[in-house]
């Protein structure tokens, strides 16, 4: 972390619909963040599973791309299938949120 103080992440969509979220930076930091900004930060416990199903898709992460390049693939598929059929389709190509703009 040598670019940036604080980094706030979820664990929803990116891991599989979970629940939660983190934030992490130093210890320093983290110590003033939850002294002086705990009106803006959520304190709900994460249920045992979803940090179980979490971990092992760290873990998943870390052992190889395999995964990440595969949700790609299908995502630039699913794209392509959208805008095909006439949708309008925005966001990054290989990104797997894929939002539809429907209009008015």
């Amino acid at each position: 972390m040598h670019e940036v103080d604080i980094v706030n992440s979820t664990l929803g969509k990116a891991l599989g619909g979970a629940t939660g979220g983190y934030t992490t930076g130093r210890k320093e930091v983290i110590s003033l963040l939850r002294q002086r900004a705990r009106p803006y930060l959520f304190s709900n416990s994460i249920a045992p599973a979803v940090v179980g199903a979490s971990l092992e898709v760290f873990r998943m992460l870390l052992e190889g791309s395999l995964p990440v390049r595969q949700l790609q693939d299908k995502a630039k598929a699913f794209r392509a299938s959208l805008t095909q059929a006439g949708f309008t389709v925005t966001g990054a190509e290989n990104h797997p949120i894929v939002p539809v703009m429907l209009g008015d």
